[in-house]
Order: structure tokens, then sequence, then C-alpha cells
């Protein structure tokens, strides 16, 4: 068999034709498209390195209309929910012949602006977005939608109405369950640290500890309920001030695990006993949590669950008429819950 010459500018026809294959088939193999014989697929690849051909995706795209890349804009890419969700998306979607372009925003509406804009000029297939804490306006994603490319939120999502498939966590239940644990272990007087309430988790959080708090007839003291970032140093900066004076909390529920932690580590430095002083809650079940010790009550997100609903809902868009016929009118809700150890 005569062997191409070895340039990169090699055509799939070329391919067919030295390999006595169809076009149609090279194309599913580049593509890898989950319907191919493995001895096709591992023939069509030797030659392919062999040859040095490299597949041209934009000049692809403008003749298919479809690049089979999905874009994925992500806070960041440390935190612990969102390093589960990448590798769960990016393993569903390679399966069925996708490539995934991920995007770190850096809590930064701006930055997510301008990928949002670049995700569109890279034609992407569609866009999975866990938005800022900070963003309010959505509207930075309308070239995408105007242009039936489908865009999925998850996690961070808009709290009105927006058109798009939406994937949450249910917060309200993991903030319900985790101040009726501290309630129904005795502690009366409970402290929260909030993120900002200009993000749905963290609203949702907040009103799920409130409800409890209500509903048991625990008293909810608005000079304990901080909203900030919810970093190590903010932690510590409201331990600071939570024990300045007595009376101090006998519970303190943390929006996020790093911040639990924190929380641990300044009352173990002050020398406050837990959980027989102060009982500590987090919330994503980071693994972090479950080392340190004592190690720390928190909340399980599931996030390979939300991973693996997000892979099937933007296959479900894709193969859509520009994933309008397929979007879901109400949010899909994935079940928390709560995972007891030493600090409670």
């Amino acid at each position: 068999m005569k062997t191409p010459k070895q340039t990169k500018k090699n055509s799939i026809q070329e391919l067919a034709k030295a390999l006595r294959l169809s076009p149609a088939t090279i194309s599913r193999v580049l593509n890898n498209h989950p319907h191919v014989h493995t001895a096709t697929r591992n023939r069509v690849m030797a030659f392919v390195e062999k040859t040095g051909y490299t597949r041209n995706v934009m000049a692809s795209g403008l003749r298919t209309n479809k690049t089979n890349t999905v874009g994925l804009i992500v806070p960041r890419f440390s935190m612990f929910v969102h390093t589960e969700v990448i590798t769960t998306v990016q393993n569903g979607l390679h399966a069925h012949g996708y490539n995934l372009i991920i995007c770190q925003s850096n809590d930064s509406v701006d930055i997510e602006k301008d990928l949002a804009r670049t995700l569109y000029a890279s034609r992407v297939d569609a866009v999975i977005a866990a938005c800022t804490m900070f963003t309010k306006d959505f509207s930075h994603f309308d070239i995408l939608t105007e242009n039936n490319i489908p865009v999925l939120f998850y996690d961070r999502v808009p709290m009105q109405s927006y058109g798009a498939c939406i994937i949450r966590g249910d917060d309200f239940r993991g903030g319900f369950l985790a101040a009726s644990h501290l309630v129904q272990l005795g502690c009366k007087r409970i402290s929260y640290i909030s993120g900002p309430l200009t993000c749905n988790i963290y609203i949702d959080r907040y009103a799920g500890f409130e409800k409890a708090l209500t509903q048991h007839k625990v008293p909810v003291r608005k000079d304990w309920i901080f909203y900030h970032e919810l970093t190590a140093d903010n932690a510590r900066k409201a331990m600071h001030r939570l024990f300045a004076k007595p009376p101090y909390p006998d519970a303190i529920m943390a929006a996020n695990d790093v911040t639990a932690i924190a929380v641990l580590e300044y009352a173990k430095e002050t020398g406050i006993p837990v959980p027989e002083n102060l009982r500590i809650v987090g919330y994503s079940n980071d693994p972090r949590s479950a080392i340190i010790t004592p190690s720390i009550t928190t909340i399980e997100q599931f996030p390979r669950n939300i991973g693996n609903v997000i892979v099937a809902e933007v296959l479900k868009l894709l193969k859509s008429d520009g994933g309008k016929s397929a979007v879901e009118t109400e949010p899909i809700i994935i079940p928390v819950e709560l995972i007891r150890r030493m600090s409670t």
C-alpha cells in the first residue's frame, strides 16, 4: 500500500484512499465516534500518527456546522465539587465523541463574559457553565443561545428563568439538614458563615438554615450570621468576632468545607474543645474534611452524580434543534445527604 507523503495537509479523502476505507469511516474515527470497530480505529490512528495528519477542526466545523467540542466554564479548578464535575463530564463526553474545552473564570464576571465570547468564536457545539458568585446579569450568554448553541447551567445558576437547562444541588435541603442536625444535638446558639447572597447556592443554604432554626424555635441571631467570600482568612475574622466576648456560639455551620476547616483550626489554636464546647458542620464533603482531626460533619453534594446528569442533558441538547426543544422547564435538582463525623 502506497503511503501518502508525510504532511499535515493530507485530506480525509487521501487517508481513505490509502487505507481503502470510506471517507465517512475515516471521519467517524477522527471524531471519536463510538460506533467504530476497534481494529479499524487502531488501523486508522496508527496510519494518522505515521503520516503526521492533523485535522483542521475549524475548517471541518465550517463545513458541518459542528466541531464536536463543548465548552465548560467553572469559577475555579481548585474547588472540589468542580474538580469532580470536570473529570466526570470530560470522560462522559469523550465516550460519545466530544472534546471538552475547560475555562476558569476566577470568580470574575468580566472574565466570564470574555470566556462566553471566546467559546462562541471557537464554534463550540454547547456550553456548560457554573457562574461566578457575583453574576447577576446573564445576558453575555445570549450570543450563544441566539445562535442555537445550547447553554446548560449547573451549581451556580440564574435565579430567574433564563430558557436554559439548569442542574443544581438541593441547597435548601442541605442547609436545613445541617442546621436541624445541630439543633437535634441540643445546640441553642448557632452561628452561620455564608457566602455572599448574590449567588443562588448561598441564598438557598441560608434559607434552609433559617427554616430549620425557626421550625425548632431556636433564635436566629443576625449578628452571628456572616456573608462574605468563603476563604480561610474570612473564616478566622468571623471567629475573632464570635469569640471576642461571651456569650459564645455552641455551634457553627459553614457554607463550605474550607471555612469549616478554618473554624476547626481556630478552635484548636484557642483551646476550644470540639465537639464538646463547639460543634461544626461544613458543606461539600471535600476529602480534607474526612482526614482532619476531628473529622468534619458535612453535606455531600454528589458531584459525580451532577456530572453524569450534565453529560446526559448535554447529549440530549446536542441532538435537539439548537437545544431548544430539549430544555427542561424546571431545574433538575440533585439530592444531598448529611455525612456525620466527629466534629458533631
